[in-house]
């Protein structure tokens, strides 16, 4: 039988930017929804989405409402978006041929008809990617194995990240809930290694990028904040390196990932490494 971990060298990991583009700009909708209706906190949490494993989806945090709380899942193969209360889809848009604009009505209806604000009446406050804000319709036509390989590395980041938080839990104030961040769409935990917080506080961003202007693949990242110097970088577990430019911390590409004989195993041995080397440059 062939493992999870295998399936994912079915589809070439540079091949899925276009399914990524398209999802990347699903989650954005989602996200205002919950932008425009729940509390807001200082991180932008409230907007972060949750990997569903069991239903291969994106989920809004829980919208209250005045029947029930409602959220809104985005299941990548077929790509659509739902409404989902009490774990049933009350409404479902098959996001195929169907215009950002239209999808962005389509989810206002739905909000209002609850009684919650429209998904229309906020921004976002971040700049997206320019592939980002360049589809303005969903069409999913040649892009199926694309999508179904993207919800694949996302579930493998999933597993991997929630493992790693749960095995650091002792850490204080250590791992932060496993949240994808709409607007760069990587999914990651980051563990504080000081209580007392800050600018300078130290810590690390463990996660899992779907690719982006550094790399046109999938990657997990290891990076340490505040950032390391580039000399004198120690020697990673395989299959990683040290990213130099933009950010500094230890990157693992899909790529990378697909040579290893234990793709799960080996890539829990990577982060757990590349963490301990982070924590020691860090003096923490």
């Amino acid at each position: 039988m062939t493992s999870a971990a295998d399936l994912l060298a079915q589809t070439a990991p540079g091949s899925i930017a276009d399914a990524r583009s398209v999802a990347h700009n699903a989650a954005q909708i989602a996200a205002l929804a919950a932008l425009a209706n729940l509390k807001a906190r200082p991180d932008y949490s409230h907007t972060a989405l949750h990997w569903n494993a069991a239903s291969g989806a994106f989920e809004t945090n829980p919208i209250p409402s005045s029947d029930g709380p409602i959220i809104i899942r985005i299941p990548l193969s077929p790509l659509s978006m739902r409404l989902v209360r009490g774990g049933e889809a009350i409404d479902t848009l098959e996001l195929d041929d169907v215009s950002e604009a239209a999808c962005i009505a389509w989810l206002d209806e739905g909000l209002t008809e609850h009684g919650l604000n429209a998904a229309s009446s906020v921004k976002h406050p971040f700049k997206l990617p320019k592939d980002v804000v360049a589809v303005t319709e969903f069409r999913t036509d040649g892009l199926e194995a694309g999508l179904l390989a993207l919800g694949r590395w996302y579930d493998l980041a999933s597993r991997q990240l929630l493992n790693f938080a749960s095995k650091h839990a002792a850490i204080i104030p250590g791992p932060s809930p496993v949240y994808c961040w709409p607007h760069h769409f990587d999914i990651a935990t980051y563990v504080g290694l000081d209580e007392e917080g800050g600018e300078n506080a130290r810590g690390i961003g463990v996660g899992m990028s779907p690719g982006d202007k550094a790399y046109g693949e999938p990657y997990f990242y290891i990076n340490p904040w505040p950032h390391l110097a580039t000399g004198n970088l120690p020697p990673l577990p395989a299959p990683g390196h040290w990213h130099k430019e933009g950010f500094v911390g230890a990157v693992a590409t899909a790529t990378e990932i697909l040579t290893l004989d234990d793709k799960e195993g080996g890539l829990a041995d990577f982060i757990e490494g590349a963490f301990a080397l982070g924590r020691e440059k860090l003096g923490a």
